[in-house]
């Protein structure tokens, strides 16, 4: 279950049971996970954006990445350094902590190393309403060859359909791009590919668009062409879908030598 879609805020040991107990969850967090470690580099810098608890983060770690890791919610927090206490204590992850705002403004993480792939695992970009500027962070924070990897709600997801929320929103998806419905720790904004496309530039370019699903057959593990008229089919099954951003050498910041 993604941030926000429950009825009451929970955090700390109450989401990691909740995020934990659905087999689709647990299909989805593996499969994001395996893109990570297809995509970054061995031995490489990692910031997990919206960490939560620090399931993703120690994953990471335990496999040999140096890991920086930020989310807003103190109890998250708090769990996050309890469940990542001995590999922080090594000095393979790094938490950092404070307000939305405060991270906005940060040039570079703890330890100062350029990042080669920022991850955002279980949608915490459905919950930032200005997505532009919080790709000028991650432009920041990465290495000249830096990427994105965003899990998102996807607003093609075919079981959707037997909501009232989804009827009354689509003529405005389809329209503006976007939509935003309720949720316990705010709206939740659910976006068109082409919307996620404009929102990230001029800083990233988005580039491929996976399934929130074990590749099935395997040749689709790399995707699809995010700039295809059709790659928006590929999300119907999944309630959630992974974006693929390149940064661009151009954008509000020059990119770092």
């Amino acid at each position: 279950m993604p941030a926000g879609a429950a009825g009451d805020i929970v955090s700390g040991a109450d989401y990691v049971s909740q995020i934990t107990a659905l087999e689709s969850d647990r299909r989805a967090r593996a499969t994001f996970q395996s893109l990570v470690l297809s995509l970054a580099p061995p031995g490489g810098a990692l910031f997990d954006f919206g960490a939560g608890p620090g399931i993703d983060a120690r994953f990471y770690a335990e496999r040999g990445f140096s890991v920086a890791a930020y989310d807003v919610d103190p109890q998250m927090c708090e769990y996050f350094a309890a469940h990542c206490r001995g590999l922080m204590e090594a000095g393979r992850i790094r938490l950092e902590r404070g307000s939305y705002r405060d991270f906005l403004a940060r040039s570079s993480v703890a330890g100062g190393r350029d990042v080669d792939l920022v991850t955002a695992n279980f949608a915490p970009l459905n919950l930032v309403d200005d997505l532009r500027g919080l790709f000028a962070a991650f432009h920041a924070l990465a290495a000249p060859n830096g990427k994105v990897l965003a899990s998102v709600l996807s607003p093609y997801f075919i079981g959707d359909l037997k909501y009232g929320w989804w009827w009354r929103n689509v003529l405005r998806l389809w329209r503006d791009g976007h939509y935003s419905v309720p949720g316990s720790q705010g709206p939740i904004v659910r976006r068109r590919l082409a919307d996620f496309a404009a929102q990230s530039e001029p800083y990233f370019s988005l580039q491929r668009v996976f399934p929130g699903l074990p590749p099935t057959p395997p040749r689709h593990s790399r995707g699809r062409d995010a700039t295809g008229r059709c790659a928006w089919l590929s999300t119907t099954r999944c309630l959630f879908m992974f974006l693929l951003f390149e940064k661009l050498a151009q954008g509000g910041r020059a990119a770092r030598r």
